[in-house]
């Protein structure tokens, strides 16, 4: 068996009476099913690395949560994991808020995960790259279109832009809450796009 961090055994001692059975129990699962795991703490977390991230448990006031770095990879066929943090799930961990052993899946389904996370660092399995967020259509006003066109440079550096630099400077113009400080900013959009400058420009270092 690898040799355990006392930073864990802190950890473990300063949780809520109610947690410290679940992590002990967890961490002597972990060691059972892996005993070249490697114990660390990352992000003030218990967390366990084999080959790179492997898993983690955290304890909180109220519950206990313990959750794989692939969980998404892992074959699962009775549901048992939830989507945590670092699957687009809302929740830190894969099996929901723990507050007594009986909240865990039995524990031949626990160490079979914990086999299957470390086939997979063995394997070298890299999780697959988040997609991209899709672009909402930017939607510009026609006070600000008409502004433009009587602008020819400006226009043209507005066309130039990326999305971004557009977007930064539609949403200054028209989340102006009145409609003088709106035509004021407009004025100056143009003034600064006319000389080829994005929104923030005075931040940008020279």
């Amino acid at each position: 068996m690898a040799k355990k961090d006392k930073r864990i055994d802190e950890y473990i001692q300063k949780a809520q009476p109610f947690a410290k059975p679940i992590l002990e129990h967890l961490r002597g699962l972990i060691h059972k099913a892996n005993p070249d795991v490697e114990e660390t703490i990352k992000w003030s977390f218990a967390s366990f690395d084999y080959k790179g991230p492997y898993c983690s448990m955290a304890s909180f006031k109220q519950h206990v949560a313990f959750g794989f770095w692939k969980s998404s990879l892992l074959k699962d066929p009775k549901g048992y994991l939830g989507e945590g943090f670092n699957n687009g799930g809302e929740a830190m961990g894969n099996l929901g808020r723990v507050t007594s052993l009986k909240d865990l899946p039995p524990d031949k389904v626990i160490i079979d995960f914990i086999k299957q996370a470390k086939k997979l660092n063995d394997d070298n399995i890299k999780l697959p790259p988040r997609p991209k967020p899709l672009k909402t259509e930017l939607i510009i006003p026609d006070y600000f279109t008409e502004a433009l066109k009587k602008n020819k440079k400006a226009l043209e550096t507005f066309e130039s832009f990326s999305y971004s630099n557009k977007k930064e400077y539609v949403s200054w113009v028209t989340e102006a809450k009145t409609e003088k400080t709106r035509m004021e900013r407009l004025a100056t959009a143009i003034t600064w796009m006319k000389e080829g400058k994005i929104r923030n420009w005075k931040y940008v270092k020279q």
